[in-house]
Parts: C-alpha cells; sequence; structure tokens
C-alpha cells in the first residue's frame, strides 16, 4: 500500500526505486520523478531505454576487468599505451580519475575493491589472481600500486606485493601527496598527478 502522500502508485513505485540510487534521498527522488513526467514522452523511453541498454550491453574488458563497449577496452588496445606498466586500482572510478590527470600513459589492473573483513570482502573476491596470471604471461616491468591510502587500501597493497614480489618486476605505490584516509577518487587532479608522478617503491613506503 502506498503513502497518502502520493497520489499514485505509479509516482510511488517510481520514488522508491530512484531512492534506491546512492546520495538520493525520497525528497530528491521525487523531484527527479516529476521533472520525468514534464518531459516528451520520446526523451523518456529514450532516458529508460539508455539505462537498459547499459545494463544489457556493456561488457567488462577480459584484460584489466574496466567496463567496455566490446571484450578489449580502449585502454588496453591502444598500442600507444605503455603495455609494460600496470596500474593497480580498486573500482572503475579510479581509472578515470587518473586518467583525467593525463600524467599516466600505461596499463590498469581493475580489482573490483579492496580487502575488507568487516565487509565479507577477501582476497579471492578481487581480481588478484587474474592479476598474477598477467604478470607471469605478460612483458610487465612495473606495478604501480594506486589503492585508496586506508587501512584497507594498504592491507591489499600488502597482500598484492606478497603475491607478486618473487616477479622481476619493479613494484611502486603512489606517492602520499594524497592524505592517509582519504579515498582516491576525491583527490585533485594535480595532486593525483604527482603521486603517480613521484611514485615510490614499494618495499621503502613500508619502512
Amino acid at each position: 500500500m502506498f503513502h497518502q502522500q502520493y497520489p499514485s502508485i505509479l509516482l510511488e513505485n517510481a520514488v522508491s526505486e530512484f531512492a534506491k540510487l546512492p546520495g538520493i534521498g525520497r525528497k530528491t527522488a521525487l523531484r527527479l520523478v516529476l521533472h520525468l513526467l514534464k518531459q516528451d514522452e520520446n526523451d523518456v523511453d529514450l532516458f529508460g531505454n539508455t539505462i537498459i541498454r547499459l545494463k544489457k550491453e556493456i561488457k567488462q574488458c577480459s584484460i584489466c576487468h574496466n567496463i567496455s563497449d566490446s571484450d578489449c577496452c580502449e585502454i588496453c588496445s591502444d598500442n600507444r599505451r605503455d603495455s609494460q606498466v600496470i596500474c593497480v586500482v580498486e573500482s572503475i572510478k579510479d581509472v578515470m580519475s587518473i586518467e583525467n590527470t593525463q600524467q599516466y600513459k600505461g596499463l590498469y589492473h581493475v580489482l573490483g575493491g579492496i580487502i575488507s573483513p568487516m565487509d565479507g570482502i577477501g582476497p579471492t573476491d578481487l581480481e588478484i589472481d587474474s592479476l598474477v596470471e598477467r604478470i607471469n604471461s605478460t612483458n610487465v616491468k612495473e606495478v604501480i600500486l594506486a589503492l585508496s591510502p586506508t587501512m584497507e587500501g594498504d592491507t591489499t597493497n600488502f597482500y598484492i606485493f606478497r603475491k607478486i614480489a618473487s616477479f622481476d618486476i619493479e613494484i611502486t605505490t603512489i606517492a602520499r601527496g594524497i592524505a592517509i584516509g582519504d579515498e582516491l577518487e576525491y583527490a585533485d587532479e594535480v595532486t593525483l598527478g604527482r603521486s603517480i608522478i613521484n611514485r615510490v617503491s614499494f618495499s621503502k613506503s613500508t619502512n
């Protein structure tokens, strides 16, 4: 049964769905739904179909696990990128943040999260084994651990370091220009760009 302040169950249902989005309360959801009701039907159809196509047709890059329109993303398929350098990040948003700095020309590996026992996320829930296999099967010279400098990020960094320490590669981490506890996606582009350029050896960063 819908709340009395809604004159339509269809409106109530639409508001409830929008309110499931992160950062969207019911008041904001109502405003968005009422805005859609004022739009041309073709525009609303386009909006709805775009979301449906996004969910049904978007792919995950078979190499780096970034989102893509094809099996191999534009970054991995770009022969102008340095394929010998892999930057390990937590999420797709971090790839976008680093790309916006225009300071990095290597490839990426998206873990899909970080180790967080409190949230029930362990190493096997992440794309760590595929990273190890990628290093083992390609001509990688450097792996940059670019996870947020939080406790969970540092734990994940150390776990990955132990998994790949036996390979003949350089293992670096982003410089601590980003404050401890900050999320990578919220760092400004200049700070993030400098932290990539001024990256340091991971083993030295833990001393």
